[in-house]
This record gives C-alpha cells, sequence and structure tokens, in this order.
C-alpha cells in the first residue's frame, strides 16, 4: 500500500450522532472519500464515531453498508436481544465481533493505521459525567478502536453500558456539547470546521419530558440522567455556535434536507433512500465544499 496523506490540514471534519439517521452521514462520507477529500484531525460522537472508524480506514463501501443493509443482519439486535441483555443494538456484536476478517462488515485496520489524520472519538464517563476524547494514542489494536466507538455510541437503557481500562462509558451526546465533537477540535487548535449533520437545518431539539422518571431510571448513575435532561439545551446552544461560526465564514455545516426517520430506523429501503439522497446532496454541494477546504479539483487524495 503506497504512503497515504491528507489534503485538508486547516479543517476539523466532525461527524453528529443520531443512530441511523447516520445513513445520512454515511453517504457524506462515501462522497468524500471518491472526490479524495482526506481532513487530517476527524472527531465524532455516538454514530459519528463510527463514520470517523469508516473515513479513515477510507473504505466507501463499509461506511455505506454500516448504515444500510447491516441492520439486516440477524444478529443486529431487537427487543429478543434487549430482553437477553445484549441491547436493543447488540453492541458487542456489532462493534467487536462483526469488524474480525471474514465477518459481516470487515474492517480495514491496515489502512486505518497508515493513515495519518489525528482522531477524536468522544464518550461520557457515567460516574463523574466528564467528557472523556480518545485518540490514536489510546488505540494500538482494532479492538481498541471497535471498544472505544462502541463507548461513544452506547445508549443507555437501550445498550449495556461500555467498560474501557476498568471506566464505564455511555452514548458522548449525553456529554456538554449535547453530540458535537466540536469542543474536541478547538481544542486541537482548529478555527475552521466541516460538520456533517443529520437533523434538517431548522431542527431543535425540545426539553425532555418525565424527568423524575429518567432520575430513577438511572438512579445507579445520577450523571447519565443529567446528560439526558440537559442534552436539549447543550444540543441547541452548540447549534447556535455552529450557526455563529457558518456566518463567520469559520464553518461548513452539511444538514439533510430531509430526515424522515428515527434514530432506531431498521427498514433496509427506507436507509438506503437516506443514503442515496445524501450521495446526491453531496455531489451537488461538492464545488462548495472544495471551495470552503480550499481544494481544487478531485484528484487520489494523496494516496
Amino acid at each position: 500500500m503506497s504512503e497515504l496523506t491528507s489534503n485538508v490540514t486547516d479543517t476539523a471534519l466532525i461527524f453528529e450522532g443520531g443512530g441511523m439517521r447516520a445513513s445520512f452521514s454515511s453517504g457524506v462520507v462515501s462522497v468524500l472519500l471518491e472526490a479524495g477529500i482526506h481532513a487530517d484531525w476527524v472527531g465524532g460522537i455516538s454514530a459519528g464515531s463510527s463514520c470517523v472508524a469508516n473515513y479513515l480506514s477510507r473504505d466507501a463501501p463499509r461506511a455505506e453498508k454500516s448504515f444500510v443493509d447491516f441492520a439486516a443482519e440477524p444478529e443486529f439486535g431487537n427487543w429478543r436481544t434487549w430482553l437477553q441483555g445484549k441491547g436493543m443494538f447488540n453492541a458487542e456484536w456489532i462493534y467487536e465481533r462483526t469488524s474480525l476478517p471474514h465477518q459481516a462488515l470487515p474492517y480495514d485496520w491496515e489502512t486505518f493505521q497508515g493513515n495519518p489524520a489525528r482522531v477524536a472519538i468522544g464518550a461520557m464517563r457515567c460516574h463523574d459525567g466528564e467528557m472523556v476524547y480518545w485518540g490514536r494514542e489510546d488505540i494500538h489494536r482494532m479492538y481498541d478502536l471497535m471498544k472505544r466507538v462502541r463507548a461513544s455510541s452506547t445508549m443507555p437503557f437501550f445498550m449495556p453500558l461500555a467498560t474501557v481500562d476498568g471506566e464505564v462509558y455511555c452514548d458522548g451526546a449525553l456529554g456538554p456539547t449535547g453530540g458535537f465533537a466540536l469542543d474536541a477540535a478547538k481544542a486541537a487548535g482548529f478555527e475552521k470546521f466541516l460538520v456533517v449533520m443529520t437533523r434538517t437545518r431548522g431542527y431543535r431539539k425540545p426539553p425532555a419530558r418525565f424527568p423524575h422518571g429518567y432520575r430513577r431510571l438511572f438512579r445507579q448513575y445520577p450523571s447519565i440522567a443529567h446528560g439526558v435532561l440537559e442534552r436539549p439545551a447543550n444540543y441547541n446552544r452548540t447549534l447556535g455556535e455552529l450557526f455563529e461560526l457558518e456566518r463567520q465564514g469559520r464553518a461548513y455545516l452539511v444538514f439533510p434536507e430531509r430526515m424522515p426517520i428515527s434514530n432506531s430506523e431498521r427498514r433496509v429501503p427506507v436507509l438506503r433512500s437516506v443514503l442515496h439522497a445524501a450521495r446526491e446532496q453531496t455531489h451537488r454541494e461538492l464545488d462548495a465544499i472544495r471551495d470552503f477546504l480550499g481544494l481544487e479539483g478531485a484528484g487520489d487524495g494523496g494516496r
């Protein structure tokens, strides 16, 4: 394999979460890769962390399959696996088994290792509610990567909490940014941001319902209940910051024009339609994205 390089070094690429709404993000990933657009810093939370992993392995087919055809796998998860304690999404199988060679969704670990880009995968530490971002210094084996992607994506109640290095973690969307790795990108020194969203431009997150129910449900980890209840305000505040960055010309926000599905959608034809819509939209916006990134033409992305 020839040496891999990055051709976008002054802009952070950020993927929002959103469960199966990341079928939209996957379409964006595949078009960016096909266009040879390779950012040198990539961050994501929740389902966005899977998009980070796929983008950094430069595997467009895997990106597309991850949130579309993969949902039809018998072990993907349902109420049966939830009652068995494996989760509504069968997390251990999804993240830690299927990435292995000859499994349902093999991962190109060699390309990930050879990719020079920095990585930030965010999860919330359950005992104190602190946001933790893992980088390449924490990832030495494919297992290390997938364990952290799983932790970032772990929706409390619907999936068993994830343990990494003896600490219990859950979905990074419950952290102080509401689901965007913008804080990590800024901490890394970036002032420009390409952000792939999974909600439409006009969406604002409504207040959480049943606060007492969340506090009872997550009484072992009060920080989870706090994260759930504070997420709407955190999400909307970060969204406002992104809009201000966009107004200043410092952010390019890729919003889906339509988002007809929820985060738990399983119907493959519907997921595929979201993916195709994302690909078509990204192709339409590609010149504007290149212009924002200061790129000329497509090229081969530095392979």
